[in-house]
């Protein structure tokens, strides 16, 4: 027996019988959101947007603007705002489109080089010029919410979509992407024609504990989109970055809270971006041997929210041949896994992905692996069986004689009794479908990979967020390392005496020991397999390019030690920075990054956070337009962007992976070319590059 929230479904469905089908807002013109976003949140509101019409007469003007709760701007208005809309409309005009437009009293001109705006009167004999309309939803962000003023209509395959406005981008949340499936069986792409679909609110999160989330039928979508087409057209869609959410495979959604909102994305880089949730833990990834219970179904969950972004983006903005996934943490995981599943290169499904702090793990200290070891190397069916199977049966109570009985008891089981009990499956296997390589082969180039730009990278300190904080009296370095990694006296000793992990001596043996040990954690957890995936992916041409990474500017983080209290994960309180310090020492932990790659960071700490969210941003929204990270310099100037102009002119060009060494790049203000960090560590901890080149033999 399947649990559902059919109440949840049915609030989200309105079948046709039952609900008229609002009309169609783009049904006649595309709609054009035009918003100068500088990413600084306590500055929205001195700016103002605007809906940017087809062309029209100037007498359709006002009824056009009407139809989506609208009316016309005014020269005063424009006036008003007069820089924002000198660079938004330079870069229409930079796009190929028109350089004239209808106001409610005049008639406004803006070239690409334009330095100032035109007006000149309308008269009876104007030709066709495209229509600016107001745009008055000034809610913002992930708790911007649909008003009956605000929202808005589209249609794609046989269904229509009910969405809305904020500040900044149209929104459309809580998109069901597949059927309801039945528990332990992969989900198909939805496929019901004739529904209203209200995507106004986030679908609920994916069964997990500790309160986040409670429904089993979870499978949906949210598409941020600066452009909605006319209904059938296909002219001047957007790339889109397709993100997926961490959580360790456990945990984690693609809706409120994530962190991985790319509405400023969405915005100021004039692309679509999508945001999933997908089934966790052992509903998401369960594996028995010898059934048809194969796992993988958070994975197979992707897959099918990629084949629904391909079949609908198109009627969202989005250009389905340009879709670009991202992910952090078990996002990153999953990154990795698609590159190598069979469905997603055979149908083509992405141009190019970004793994954000991949946990790789590998054999190092004596160890034959860690906790990250499982998300880039990937169990056969029977090994996550023998720890993960019986151990979930008798989690949950299901101890049955029969593995046939033993199963049919688990899936009569609340879904929030086995997402909560002390064993749970969250292991990507080999099953045959979505994944069937041990791991991601990038030793050689063949067909078992995507051959498509990627961007691998970590924060400076990811592995502070792996490693235990020392508690109690601790009195030596040594003594500190054991309690941090959970290690022998003799491996610490080892670390000691490698010389590789300097010691810095501030009078704190606990912080001193771990600043030791989270380094450790960083490189044999996370940095040193990705510097050998993007160097072997480049070696052999697995990878069409690879870009390699290290954030050193960061805002707040998965903090399991609570070293935020001290200012440790942000920077320490001094006079002026109530916020927070960044100039001063502090660990740049495991999704700190978040901020600056979506654009959300917030509290801005002084004024380079902002300049690094505007660089860091655009260098993953650039990449998803054309798989280089690099922003084009006219680009730039016509949007107006001097920080990011004056930032990638001081950071210098990012270069692809040219070799063992590198180059890569240094995130901050301004971005830094370096060569791989800790080479001779990532060597020292045996996990070095021939060893990844080998196929890790």
């Amino acid at each position: 027996m399947v649990f559902v929230n059919r109440a949840t479904a049915a609030a989200v469905l309105l079948s046709a019988a039952s609900a008229t089908a609002a009309a169609v807002s783009n049904a006649d013109t595309s709609l054009t959101f035009l918003y100068q976003n500088n990413l600084n949140a306590t500055d929205d509101a001195n700016h103002i947007g605007a809906i940017l019409l087809d062309q029209l007469k100037p007498s359709a003007a006002a009824a056009a603007c009407a139809a989506i709760g609208e009316t016309q701007l005014t020269k005063a208005a424009v006036q008003a705002h007069a820089t924002d809309f000198l660079q938004q409309l330079a870069y229409q005009a930079y796009l190929g489109g028109e350089t004239n437009y209808y106001l409610a009293d005049a008639v406004l001109s803006v070239e690409q080089d334009s330095k100032s705006l035109q007006f000149a009167a309308i008269n009876s004999k104007s030709n066709k010029y495209p229509i600016l309309c107001t745009q008055s939803s000034n809610n913002n962000g992930i708790y911007a919410t649909a008003t009956p003023a605000n929202e808005l209509t589209v249609a794609s395959n046989g269904n229509s979509f009910v969405g809305f406005r904020n500040q900044k981008s149209f929104r459309f949340s809580g998109i069901p992407y597949s059927n309801t499936p039945a528990r332990f069986e992969y989900s198909k792409v939805y496929n019901l024609t004739g529904q209203t679909i209200q995507a106004t609110a986030y679908g609920p999160n994916c069964v997990q504990p500790y309160g986040g989330g409670t429904v089993e039928n979870c499978l949906y979508l949210n598409i941020q989109t600066p452009f909605l087409p006319k209904a059938g057209s296909k002219n001047g869609l957007r790339p889109v970055l397709f993100s997926i959410h961490g959580g360790g495979f456990t945990g984690g959604n693609g809706g409120s809270g994530s962190g991985e909102d790319t509405g400023n994305l969405a915005s100021r880089e004039d692309i679509v971006g999508v945001e999933i949730n997908y089934r966790l833990s052992t509903l998401g990834f369960l594996a028995i041997p010898g059934t048809d219970i194969k796992g993988n179904f958070g994975i197979g969950d992707q897959v099918t929210a990629l084949e629904w972004v391909k079949a609908n983006i198109a009627a969202f903005g989005g250009d389905p041949k340009k879709i670009t996934i991202i992910g952090e943490s078990a996002g990153a995981g999953s990154v990795r896994a698609l590159l190598g599943s069979p469905p997603v290169i055979k149908e083509k499904l992405i141009v190019g992905a970004v793994s954000q702090s991949n946990l790789g793990g590998g054999v190092t200290l004596g160890q034959n692996g860690d906790y990250g070891t499982t998300y880039s190397s990937y169990y056969t069916i029977a090994q996550s069986y023998a720890v993960a199977g019986q151990q979930v049966f008798q989690a949950v109570g299901c101890t049955q004689a029969t593995l046939d009985a033993q199963i049919a008891c688990l899936k009569a089981t609340p879904a929030l009794t086995i997402q909560g009990a002390s064993a749970v499956a969250r292991y990507v296997v080999q099953d045959g479908t979505y994944v069937n390589t041990e791991q991601l082969i990038v030793s050689t180039k063949n067909g078992s990979t995507a051959h498509v730009p990627v961007i691998f990278g970590t924060t400076a300190n990811d592995g502070a967020s792996f490693s235990n904080y020392p508690k109690g009296n601790i009195t030596s370095e040594s003594q500190g390392i054991q309690a941090s990694l959970g290690i022998s006296a003799a491996y610490a000793q080892q670390i000691i005496d490698s010389g590789l992990f300097p010691y810095y001596n501030t009078g704190n043996i606990s912080l001193d020991s771990f600043n030791v040990s989270q380094r450790v954690a960083t490189d044999k957890t996370f940095r040193c397999i990705d510097e050998a995936t993007v160097y072997a992916g480049a070696k052999t041409g697995a990878f069409d390019k690879a870009y390699y990474y290290t954030i050193t500017r960061t805002g707040n983080g998965y903090d399991p030690n609570n070293l935020g209290a001290s200012g440790l994960a942000v920077g320490p309180v001094t006079p002026g920075y109530p916020n927070g310090n960044p100039n001063l020492p502090y660990f740049r932990i495991h999704g700190s990054d978040l901020g600056f790659t979506y654009g959300n960071e917030y509290p801005l700490r002084d004024a380079n956070d902002l300049k690094a969210s505007q660089l860091i941003s655009g260098y993953f929204a650039q990449f998803a337009k054309n798989g280089d990270p690099n922003p084009d310099a006219e680009y730039l100037r016509v949007r107006g962007y001097t920080n990011d102009t004056i930032g990638v002119q001081q950071s210098g060009p990012w270069l692809p992976v040219q070799s063992a060494t590198g180059p890569t790049k240094d995130l901050d203000y301004p971005a830094k070319t370096q060569i791989f960090p800790d080479l001779a560590q990532c060597t020292f901890l045996n996990y070095t590059l021939a060893y990844y080149l080998n196929g890790g033999r």
